[in-house]
């Protein structure tokens, strides 16, 4: 972690120095290294009475920003280093709940990749050409949802999850307009 530290018109003695670097490294165990620290006091913060301290911190995954005035300097980095805790703590748990949520979703989300290849990569005997790659979801429906959504549906085939049997099948449309089943034994 790399602090600049910078001060117009007040003092930045070691004690307040001190403060910040112990109060920073509360709040960055919750961030991801590199970890980039600017600090600022202000004396001239609008009242001539009032000192700002503002502390912008940037990181792997964004950036921190706080500023507090107060009459006393002390006061008004406590306050903003209090300002980057909660938000280091807040950048955390969204990143932990957006990983969750990610897992989670792909479990529940069954797919089956689809690529289509060209008629005539596959007969002159070379290596398979890609024309167009897509994924289809795997959703629970009886066999009779599924033939609902194959009438509704552009394409020519269904995959679902037979909800009776608990396996993965395909309903697809035949040349003479009648539907065939492909579904594993057992």
């Amino acid at each position: 972690m790399q602090i600049e530290f910078a001060a117009r018109h007040v003092a930045l003695d070691d004690p307040l120095r001190s403060l910040t670097e112990e109060r920073l490294g509360r709040a960055v165990r919750f961030l991801r290294e590199p970890i980039e620290v600017r600090v600022a006091l202000d004396g001239t913060a609008g009242d001539k009475r009032l000192v700002g301290a503002e502390v912008h911190v940037v990181h792997r995954h964004g950036d921190l920003h706080a500023r507090c005035e107060d009459v006393d300097p002390r006061e008004a980095m406590t306050r903003a280093l209090t300002a980057i805790e909660v938000q280091a703590k807040r950048a955390r748990e969204r990143a932990v709940d957006k990983r969750r949520r990610a897992s989670r979703d792909a479990a529940s989300s069954r797919q089956w990749p689809v690529d289509v290849l060209a008629r005539e990569s596959l007969r002159s005997g070379g290596t398979p050409r890609i024309v167009r790659s897509s994924r289809f979801t795997i959703e629970p429906m009886t066999l009779n949802q599924a033939a609902m959504r194959l009438d509704t549906s552009r394409n020519e085939f269904v995959v679902f999850l037979d909800a009776e049997r608990d396996k993965v099948s395909v309903l697809y449309k035949r040349k003479d307009d009648d539907y065939g089943l492909i579904a594993p034994e057992g």
